[in-house]
């Protein structure tokens, strides 16, 4: 019994910081199956449907590439935390702002402006195409407010405080449901903008989370603890580290979901209806996929703290812990994707033609997401190891170099369809997560990050 009691303690901890994250991130999935289930809903629902998939991707691969501020924010929060350096936490957090505030408006103005040939790229269909460019162009209007909120998260993130993250998550989307709603079908005198009201409907939830996180850290419990108001000066070494952090994870998000995009592009050559498919797939998948990211947060914030306060054998092992515990969900959740496909794509479209297309994909996505976990927590715990540089030439090489030109393989070459394609899916996945794995399990699984003290 003594034996065990360590292990329960683990997973006190895991669960205490990780819940908070997965309730968080799982409003942003019903989100997403409630925009799909929506777009779904249309008289355009192929078209409407194809040209989401573009435009979900085309948007996180543009915006990616600054919302990994978030891990560079909460690296260096969650290793001062662990020191007990609460100055320098609010430090931080006041110089990620900075870096949020200088490039929000810039990557707004880009992906404004180039939302039309984005989607001419990736889309074979005009009508999809068209589609695409209108979700895009009225979601990147909140990309500054975006920006502020993710190095807000960040912080949060760091200090162990998820639940913060969860009250803000579920008001932000739920109002993001409503917004959608209202834009998306033309309800209450508005008019119907159909696949755009779901981006513009995004865009008026996403400025909730920055009046909510700044109204917390106004709280005189965090003005005291932290000081970050009182204590305002720009800290280029602050400044460097975060982005000496964040910009190999920029990089990896931002060539994955190019990787993605291609694969979904890949998908449109088979044909539309396959392409609408694959994206009720994906969308189905992030009941999986999100909830890993909230188990990734809780190792990112326990590995840090325990490395900041010299816990290296401690941080090492709740990397494991966490990795065991994603991995039971996956699992579970995998069996219902292999053995009730139909009955899970019903909550994103009542297409029975789309449905009857994916039912076979999703089987194969099944059983390719219960070794993602692995994969997921291992690589967020790496990033917090300081091993960013390893974790993205493993994703990358992994993404673009197997699941692309074997699915393009696989689909188009050998002709064997929709299903071929996606048969690339647990190669890539298998492959990539054996690599991480390998690696945490190296002597060589840390170093220090760069900053003083470390």
């Amino acid at each position: 019994m003594k034996s065990l009691l360590p292990i329960n303690n683990f997973y006190k901890k895991i669960l205490h910081i990780a819940l908070p994250a997965i309730a968080g991130l799982s409003t942003q999935m019903i989100v997403s199956l409630v925009d799909t289930a929506m777009v779904g809903r249309l008289t355009e629902a192929t078209y409407a449907l194809a040209a989401m998939g573009i435009g979900v991707l085309a948007t996180w691969a543009l915006i990616s590439f600054f919302s990994s501020l978030a891990t560079g924010t909460h690296v260096i929060v969650a290793r001062r935390f662990g020191q007990k350096d609460f100055i320098e936490c609010g430090n931080t957090l006041n110089n990620s702002l900075l870096i949020s505030l200088s490039i929000g408006i810039i990557v707004a103005a880009i992906g404004a402006f180039f939302a039309k040939p984005i989607s001419d790229l990736f889309a074979s269909d005009d009508q999809v195409a068209y589609y695409a460019s209108e979700y895009i162009f009225y979601r990147f209007l909140g990309i500054p407010f975006f920006l502020i909120s993710v190095s807000y998260r960040g912080f949060y993130f760091g200090i162990s405080k998820t639940k913060i993250f969860m009250i803000s998550g579920i008001v932000t989307n739920l109002l993001n449901i409503v917004f959608n709603y209202i834009f998306i079908f033309g309800n209450f005198g508005m008019p119907r903008m159909g696949l755009a009201g779901a981006g513009l409907g995004s865009t008026l939830a996403s400025s909730f989370d920055f009046f909510f996180y700044t109204a917390i850290m106004l709280l005189p419990s965090y003005r005291r603890k932290f000081q970050n108001f009182k204590r305002i000066k720009i800290d280029w070494e602050i400044i460097k580290a975060i982005w000496k952090i964040s910009i190999p994870v920029s990089l990896q998000n931002v060539f994955i979901l190019i990787g993605f995009l291609i694969f979904v592009a890949i998908t449109g050559i088979i044909g539309t209806q396959e392409q609408a498919a694959t994206q009720a797939t994906i969308s189905t998948l992030f009941i999986s996929f999100l909830p890993c990211f909230g188990f990734g947060i809780a190792v990112q914030t326990l590995v840090g703290n325990n490395l900041g306060a010299k816990k290296f054998n401690l941080a090492k092992i709740y990397g494991i812990e966490t990795a065991k515990v994603a991995t039971i969900y996956t699992l579970v959740l995998g069996m219902f994707f292999i053995f009730l496909p139909q009955y899970v794509l019903l909550i994103i479209t009542n297409d029975n033609s789309i449905i009857e297309t994916a039912k076979p994909v999703l089987r194969i996505a099944g059983f390719a997401q219960i070794f993602y976990a692995i994969g997921v927590v291992l690589a967020n715990a790496l990033q917090a190891a300081g091993k960013m540089l390893f974790v993205m030439k493993a994703e990358v090489i992994t993404n673009l170099f197997i699941l692309v030109p074997l699915s393009y393989l696989f689909g188009v070459v050998l002709g064997y369809g929709l299903k071929g394609a996606w048969f690339a899916m647990p190669i890539y996945i298998i492959i990539y997560s054996a690599i991480i794995l390998y690696k945490y399990l190296s002597k060589d699984w840390f170093e220090k990050i760069p900053l003083k003290n470390q």
